[in-house]
């Protein structure tokens, strides 16, 4: 994790800071709580609808036969190169799913965010607004039965199929959103491709890149193509490959093979002056309706297109998947030269007339091949040069790893297979997939709940147990959650936010239980949660009957990719009041972060917080922001004595506070900057003063457990 430097700072910094006279600008230091509003059913102009039931009415070999059709359509207004748009479209559908990375889980294709800005205007995704454009006919015939998300994505897969790759397979299920994710963090800079100092504490050790970045510049999907800051040396550039990709999710083989098979097909534009392109799609005026990067010369002519400012093909066929790029790349000796856009590339020296392939608009032409400072990190790497030759002597292998690396390229934020749609979904499980089997349904649920209650466990071990495991949900890819009690095996077992000693006992009772019962351990836990907080909230006064859906399934060892979730491990947890160490961004800032990765609404973390405190999980067992008397009841105490005005709150070191007695001048309670913010934010505070309320104990429970109910089953896709 070290080499990932997750210690500097694991959320968004300035990502909500924007210019203008609004409530941030005016106060910079208020906790905005926008990442926790950003898809609000007032932007969603399909309210009520059910994307994946109308799945199920779309007529996918209609869709798939109409997509190939269109790939061979060249328009007027955009012409295809050599007459097929599987390049374009294969560098949409990359470009969209190119974002996500593995850290926090943002970015990806799979809401078709690439729709918006800051996306749409990335100076690397130039000119894929023509793309989405050429895709308008087959969205506008198949209507809601198809959203943008999964189109763009297919798109890149038919362009494959259709020159010659056997696909992995292709799943549906990716549902839009409608309005920018403001909440991702792509970097504090405020200039297109600035220096990749800007995000590297040391740009000559990749692995100290700003977590949880994976580009190497704003407005960048991957690398510099040009080499490091525009500077061509491939074994640099091989170093910020391996980190970039590692940060994606993907090992050196998977790397190697996105590299080749990607530029096999299609090629690079810079056959022109791009100082004289129009403004990106964000900027552009509006009689441009959209469209951006308007070229002046381009005069219909494919050949005139100016988009990386890299010029060429990287292959003899560029519309016929083949061995063609492995054979030149190695083949022939390379040498740095210019394209016409001015950009720096690799040309091969003394290049046969028959590898040269036609020009894009005029195949009575050849043209120039090319390959970019990453391409040559492909032969000068030792690693990188081993797998490419393996490659070499084993198309057929080769074949088949490139089409996996496509499918975990393009599926990786889709979540597990159980959430795949379709006839070409494969059903073969993915270890990315965190794969977990289906858990009994069968056993008696009341007397497996009889045996928990009489084993001892206090209110604060069940809950802080079932909250635990099921935290690491992250809405942004679908990892993590309380399904396949990953708690129990490594890493998670060892975390230090889990508590291993008291993880540790709690498992040792609630385990044979489990088994005695014929329960899944993923179950049992839950469960124990749920009768903590059915027993608190009758401490409280108030009669609870949490619902409780069986068949989680308890994943093995086998079946987790431990490494990968290394990303999962939570550096905070506001709802336990605990931070891990000292981060630059502030506890409550953190707090919001996790927040929205569980899917989580203002409301209900406030809460979730408020009947937190008050059952004491706090981690550790520690009193900050325990506002009460009766501990281990679910009362609304935390509100109560938070908005009492005969309290004043009094700073006693970093990040904690004594709350005093105005009269009396005793220190009553001890509290966080997480605690004091449900004071001092002025939403959060309206929102506390509702259940301070002396009518809102019954809300406030009714309340918790509908967000309880949440947090628990937020990977029961089955339940949908």
């Amino acid at each position: 994790m070290d080499g990932n430097n997750v210690g500097k700072c694991p959320v968004m910094h300035g990502g909500n800071t924007h210019t203008g006279t609004g409530v941030v600008d005016w106060w910079p230091s208020t906790l905005n709580l926008d990442i926790l509003h950003q898809h609000d059913s007032k932007v969603n102009p399909l309210k009520g609808f059910n994307y994946r039931e109308a799945l199920k009415d779309l007529d996918v070999d209609a869709l798939k036969a109409d997509m190939k059709a269109l790939l061979k359509d060249s328009q007027d207004w955009w012409p295809a190169d050599w007459g097929h748009y599987g390049g374009l479209m294969i560098r949409l559908a990359w470009h969209s799913a190119g974002s996500y990375r593995l850290a926090d889980g943002r970015g990806g294709g799979g809401c078709g965010t690439i729709r918006f800005a800051p996306l749409n205007s990335w100076p690397d995704n130039g000119n894929l607004d023509k793309a989405r454009r050429l895709l308008w006919p087959l969205k506008k015939k198949y209507g809601n039965k198809i959203s943008w998300a999964d189109l763009i994505l297919l798109a890149g897969t038919m362009a494959y199929e259709d020159m010659g790759l056997k696909t992995f397979g292709f799943a549906f299920g990716r549902e839009d959103i409608w309005h920018p994710e403001k909440d991702v963090y792509w970097g504090a800079e405020r200039e297109w491709l600035a220096p990749s100092e800007n995000r590297y504490e040391n740009l000559d050790d990749p692995s100290t890149l700003e977590n949880p970045l994976a580009a190497v510049h704003m407005g960048l999907i991957y690398v510099n193509p040009e080499g490091v800051n525009g500077q061509p040396d491939p074994m640099k550039t091989a170093a910020q490959v391996r980190e970039t990709f590692a940060r994606m999710a993907m090992n050196d083989e998977e790397t190697a093979a996105l590299t080749v098979g990607g530029h096999t097909v299609g090629k690079a534009h810079g056959n022109g002056d791009a100082g004289t392109l129009g403004a990106e799609p964000e900027g552009a005026p509006i009689e441009n309706q959209g469209f951006g990067w308007m070229n002046p010369h381009m005069g219909g002519k494919a050949t005139n297109a100016v988009t990386s400012g890299v010029e060429g093909a990287w292959t003899t066929h560029p519309t016929t998947w083949d061995m063609g790029y492995l054979e030149l790349l190695f083949g022939y000796e390379w040498e740095l030269t210019k394209s016409p856009a001015g950009a720096n590339q690799w040309k091969p020296v003394d290049i046969k007339d028959e590898h040269l392939p036609a020009d894009p608009s005029d195949p009575s032409k050849k043209a120039m091949l090319v390959m970019t400072d990453a391409d040559m990190a492909m032969k000068v790497d030792p690693t990188y040069r081993a797998i490419c030759e393996k490659f070499m002597a084993d198309p057929a292998y080769f074949d088949d790893c490139f089409a996996r690396a496509w499918f975990k390229l393009t599926h990786r934020d889709l979540g597990p297979r159980s959430r795949y749609i379709g006839p070409d979904a494969p059903a073969e499980d993915l270890i990315w997939q965190d794969p977990v089997p289906a858990g009994s349904t069968g056993y008696d649920e009341a007397a497996l709940k009889a045996d928990i209650a009489a084993a001892g466990l206090s209110v604060a071990d069940m809950v802080a147990t079932a909250w635990d495991s099921a935290r690491t949900f992250r809405q942004s890819d679908y990892r993590g959650g309380a399904n396949g009690a990953r708690i129990r095996l490594a890493p998670q077992k060892d975390w230090a936010g889990n508590e291993p000693e008291r993880l540790a006992r709690v498992l040792s009772v609630l385990e044979p239980l489990a088994a005695k019962h014929g329960a899944s351990v993923a179950d049992t836990i839950v469960l124990a949660g749920n009768l903590g907080v059915e027993q608190a909230a009758k401490a409280a006064g108030h009669a609870l009957d949490l619902p409780f859906a069986p068949g989680r399934g308890d994943a093995t060892d086998e079946m987790t990719d431990a490494a990968s979730f290394d990303v999962l491990e939570p550096l905070a947890d506001g709802y336990r009041n605990w931070v891990k160490k000292d981060y630059a961004v502030t506890p409550e800032e953190l707090m919001l972060d996790r927040t929205q990765l569980m899917g989580l609404t203002a409301p209900e973390m406030t809460v979730l917080m408020g009947g937190m405190r008050a059952m004491g999980t706090n981690h550790g067992g520690t009193k900050h922001g325990v506002f009460t008397d009766r501990e281990g009841a679910l009362s609304t105490d935390f509100f109560v004595n938070l908005t009492d005005m005969s309290n004043k709150w009094v700073p006693t070191g970093e990040n904690l506070y004594d709350i005093v007695d105005r009269a009396s001048g005793e220190t009553k309670w001890t509290a966080t900057r997480v605690d004091l913010v449900f004071g001092s934010n002025s939403i959060l505070r309206a929102y506390a003063e509702v259940y301070a309320q002396d009518d809102a104990g019954a809300k406030f429970v009714a309340d918790f457990a509908d967000a309880w109910t949440k947090v628990m089953n937020a990977d029961r896709y089955d339940l949908a």
